[in-house]
């Protein structure tokens, strides 16, 4: 049977940049080994397989898949697909129009408010399903980081950031750095890092390696990164919301807003050439972090059917 897929680029307001996702629309039948093997083929950083929702009133179940496992969450994904089926919806709108997507993942539920408007890509922001956890996980040593990145130990660290392990849905250890000069000059090292983060026992806990630092190219940012997935079967992502939220408690450790609502642009895939732009928004309370949410827009770049005529084909 055929099944329709969209091809998106994800946390950009045009195509040709932010992150590619594909997402395949009629994913009903298909089981897991094919839902990977499909995303192996489509090669991107995630692929989506929508299927009707379990529960009435939600908007469809998603699942997610790098080219090498599935994920319970992740931003782009969750972005795009909430663009997606608001689109296929209501259309194009000659006026603007506030939609609300529930969306099914392994995570669980996940709220999207979408806008559509005639005059700009359509814009989506969701609650993330799970406030950051600060895992206790040993951190390696500056010189150790710095040598898996090919950097040197003072290019670690900015300000009182230090590096941190932290998981809202997908586990990231977020390495700060110097300045942009040494966002650029970054030649990661695949095996030394894994080595660094492996404890033995064959599934690191965290091998989503964020790297940040507060210079950024474009002044409204408010920090840029670059993010390497070696468990995921991902080189270099060009934009990844699962860790934006995550890092939702690397802002709320070291920066320490004040009570209230506090918004962030994040800048990222500018080295790869693909310029992305995820806004981060925290709610503070009493000095802690209770909610947060993760938003950017989506544009449609290509689409077609799959010729998938069962699961094991």
């Amino acid at each position: 049977m055929k099944r329709r897929y969209v091809v998106l680029d994800v946390f950009t307001d045009r195509t040709l940049a932010g992150n590619p996702l594909a997402v395949v629309l009629d994913a009903d039948g298909l089981d897991t080994a094919a839902m990977q093997a499909i995303a192996r083929e489509f090669n991107l950083s995630e692929t989506v397989f929508v299927r009707p929702a379990e529960r009435s009133g939600h908007s469809a179940a998603l699942r997610i898949f790098t080219p090498g496992r599935e994920l319970p969450f992740a931003g782009h994904p969750t972005v795009g697909t909430a663009v997606l089926l608001a689109e296929e919806r209501f259309g194009r709108p000659d006026r603007g129009i506030d939609a609300m997507v529930v969306m099914e993942e392994t995570v669980g539920a996940i709220r999207a408010a979408v806008r559509l408007d005639p005059d700009r890509p359509t814009y989506a922001e969701f609650d993330a399903p799970r406030l950051p956890l600060a895992l206790d996980v040993e951190t390696p040593s500056k010189g150790a980081i710095a040598d898996a990145l090919g950097l040197e130990t003072r290019s670690i660290g900015f300000e009182n950031h230090t590096p941190t392990f932290f998981d809202a849905g997908v586990p990231f250890v977020f390495v700060p750095l110097a300045d942009l000069d040494a966002m650029a000059r970054v030649k990661f090292d695949r095996a030394a890092w894994r080595a660094l983060v492996d404890k033995g026992d064959g599934d690191p806990e965290a091998l989503g390696v964020h790297l940040y630092c507060r210079e950024t190219v474009r002044h409204t940012s408010a920090f840029h990164a670059r993010s390497f997935g070696i468990a995921f079967g991902i080189d270099e992502d060009p934009a990844t919301g699962s860790a934006a939220a995550a890092f939702a408690g690397v802002v709320a450790r070291f920066d320490e807003p004040t009570s209230g609502t506090h918004r962030f642009t994040i800048e990222q895939g500018f080295e790869m050439g693909r310029p992305s732009l995820i806004d981060l928004t925290l709610d503070i309370e009493k000095g802690r972090l209770v909610s947060l949410r993760i938003g950017g827009s989506a544009v449609r770049i290509a689409e077609g059917s799959l010729l998938v005529s069962s699961p094991r084909n």
